[in-house]
């Protein structure tokens, strides 16, 4: 007995070994060093966050191409949950050596069952062949930086917003963990409680049609015009909409709408291809009354 647990954990210690030796440390050249700032580190479900990104490009370095960065939220088990990849604003290959690159992003948290502590972790990929670039930082493997964390919780508040009339069933998408849509008619009517305070209306939205072209969009509250844009086609528009908390009056509901100012059905234009006969105006993914 004493001889089979003596080669067992011998065993045991040559795989540990073994293994060891196979995860080889990173010894390439770091060219860039993250930092993510979150604009506050406790959020609620369904709310956005504004994030400011902060590239340090290090003195020698250079890039091969454009890379992309990706940006992993990932529960205490380093459980990918979604994430928020894009390309930044600057191209890299356009980033100068020595230099600080830095901008602000808002991301929404998806509809996720979870509830704790939140892991964030980016990195530059190759959105050619995957390859990431090497950094300086707390590497997770495969070159995924830690760079913050925060606390999700469930939203306790009653700002919801619903879909009430003048809206298509909502739709998702494989895109992304979360990611859903609804498309207006003629007038899509969003109702919600009176906040009694002041907000941020956070409204995104795109017109994916390039058969359509541009489209004019009125945003009301009540009868008053408290936002108006041109939405070009493919764009997705993120609008924050500050509201003063005397202009929802004393009701104990309000009513934003959403208001193109025409209307499409794919199925009447032959260049769509398409056999959708709904009345479609624009999409919109997120509508959320954030307190200030």
């Amino acid at each position: 007995m004493r001889r089979s647990t003596s080669t067992l954990l011998l065993v045991l210690v040559f795989s540990m070994l073994a293994l060891g030796c196979q995860r080889k440390a990173d010894t390439a050249p770091p060219i860039v060093t993250p930092a993510v700032t979150l604009e506050r580190a406790d959020a609620s479900v369904g709310s956005p966050v504004e994030m400011t990104y902060r590239f340090a490009v290090a003195p020698n370095a250079t890039f091969a191409e454009d890379y992309w960065v990706f940006v992993h939220f990932l529960d205490t088990d380093r459980e990918l949950m979604w994430t928020d990849d894009h390309q930044p604003p600057v191209p890299t290959r356009q980033w100068k050596p020595g230099s600080t690159v830095e901008y602000a992003r808002t991301m929404f948290i998806p509809k996720f069952p979870y509830v704790g502590e939140v892991r964030i972790e980016v990195g530059l990929y190759s959105p050619k062949t995957g390859d990431r670039v090497p950094m300086t930082g707390e590497n997770q493997g495969q070159r995924s930086y830690r760079v913050a964390n925060m606390n999700l919780r469930m939203q306790t508040d009653n700002l919801f917003v619903v879909f009430k009339d003048g809206w298509q069933e909502a739709e998702t998408s494989g895109e992304g963990v979360g990611l859903e849509w609804q498309w207006s008619k003629r007038a899509g009517v969003l109702a919600f409680r009176n906040p009694m305070r002041d907000v941020i209306f956070y409204l995104q939205v795109d017109q994916p049609a390039p058969e359509i072209g541009p489209q004019h969009v009125n945003v009301r509250l009540g009868d008053t015009v408290i936002d108006s844009f041109d939405l070009q086609p493919g764009q997705r528009e993120l609008r924050k909409i500050p509201i003063a908390k005397d202009k929802f009056g004393s009701g104990e509901t309000g009513e934003i709408t959403i208001e193109p100012a025409k209307t499409f059905v794919p199925a009447t234009i032959p260049e769509m291809k398409s056999s959708d006969s709904r009345e479609l105006g624009v999409r919109v993914f997120r509508a959320f009354l954030q307190p200030t």
